[in-house]
């Protein structure tokens, strides 16, 4: 199949992207490239978004056609270069995609170019790239769950947004608490009663029912980190599939607890002040 030419103003975004100076490929990695993709490499010694530009740019007015181009981005963005790297992977395929969705194209995660329908504008472009993190802004989800996994929403990385979001609830338990453990030792230090002043207390726990709220939380904990936390480290993402309106429901959870551990109280703290 014949891709048509990018035209020079999507060319050289795709470029300044792959070439960018503290995020972009090497000089040797835009050099080794170049050479694997059979495209000349006629301004080696410039700066790398020029040298790419004018390398990328004058293959595709010797063809006619962008499919070297898109070859030359495909094997820059293959997987397997990015081992170890999921992060910047993602966050590089995100700004790519914003660009090609300009041109009709979109860049899927195996490090395929595919087509896709076009946007003409920036807005547009974003939309279809955080269509997960619109979702949850419209349910008014906790921002630091949004903090927590920006990178994995704005390219609908489900999986990894889930495994980030639950890291971001230990995490300011351990904050408010000054404690170092994790998982459920974490909660059962933070929020234990029975005998000793807890940490964080949802409430007085001066009644039964009260104190019936506080043990249903640490259990919620429990389940959380025990069901999506260690699942999502340990489990192949290909093995355990999360789709959009599951990854909706778990995140609005996670919300809903970052929400009761902003209006816990330091029991502790209080305590000794008095």
């Amino acid at each position: 199949m014949t891709i048509s030419s990018f035209n020079t103003q999507v060319l050289r975004s795709l470029c300044n992207i792959l070439g960018d100076t503290n995020h972009g490929l090497t000089g040797s990695e835009i050099g080794e490239l170049l050479s694997s993709c059979s495209i000349d490499d006629p301004l080696p010694g410039y700066t790398k978004r020029h040298r790419l530009f004018e390398a990328l740019h004058q293959k595709q007015t010797q063809d006619g056609f962008a499919n070297n181009v898109v070859a030359f981005i495909q094997e820059a963005m293959n997987p397997v270069r990015h081992v170890g790297m999921q992060e910047y992977f993602e966050s590089q395929r995100f700004a790519l995609n914003e660009v090609l969705a300009f041109a009709e194209m979109t860049l899927g995660e195996d490090g395929k170019i595919r087509s896709s329908s076009k946007v003409s504008t920036l807005s547009e472009a974003a939309v279809r790239a955080t269509k997960l993190k619109k979702n949850l802004q419209a349910r008014q989800v906790h921002p630091d769950v949004l903090e927590f996994c920006l990178k994995e929403l704005v390219v609908e990385n489900y999986f990894h947004a889930v495994f980030e979001a639950t890291k971001s609830v230990a995490e300011k338990i351990r904050e408010r608490t000054g404690l170092k453990e994790d998982g459920a030792d974490l909660v059962d230090l933070a929020f234990a009663f029975k005998n000793c002043i807890p940490y964080l207390a949802l409430n007085s726990l001066t009644t039964e029912s009260e104190r019936s709220e506080q043990r249903g939380f640490m259990n919620l904990l429990k389940g959380l980190f025990g069901m999506f936390r260690n699942t999502t480290a340990h489990v192949p993402k290909i093995k355990w599939v999360i789709e959009e309106k599951d990854a909706l429901d778990i995140l609005s959870m996670i919300s809903l607890i970052h929400r009761r551990l902003d209006s816990a109280v330091n029991a502790r703290n209080v305590t000794q002040r008095i």
